[in-house]
């Protein structure tokens, strides 16, 4: 998508300049689009180097997006779990206490 925004760029770039080389006199548009060409250059440079640096952003969040989904699926397996657990001892306590009853009625 970078790219294709870079590409886009350039294209304008070439556009303004054969704008500037057919509009007014040769001399004029001459003098105009050598002023004008480093100014637009610099723009682009810009452009580029602001390109590259989101490009590295998005790499670096889309790692941590990784990282980010590798624990929660971790952790949701362990909450099922602990759960399970806590549901079996919830059954197991349950169990004993009938058990202990029983045994008092039978004694």
């Amino acid at each position: 998508e970078l790219e294709n925004q870079l590409t886009t760029k350039s294209k304008t770039l070439d556009e303004l300049r054969q704008s500037l080389a057919f509009s007014g006199s040769a001399d004029q548009s001459l003098v105009a689009l050598s002023l004008r060409i480093p100014e637009l250059c610099e723009m682009m440079d810009s452009i580029v180097s602001q390109s590259k640096q989101l490009k590295t952003s998005m790499l670096s969040m889309l790692d941590n997006w990784g990282v980010y989904d590798e624990v929660y699926t971790k952790f949701s397996l362990n909450i099922v779990r602990y759960t399970y657990h806590l549901e079996e001892c919830k059954r197991s306590a349950v169990s004993l206490n009938a058990l202990k009853y029983q045994v008092k009625i039978l004694q």
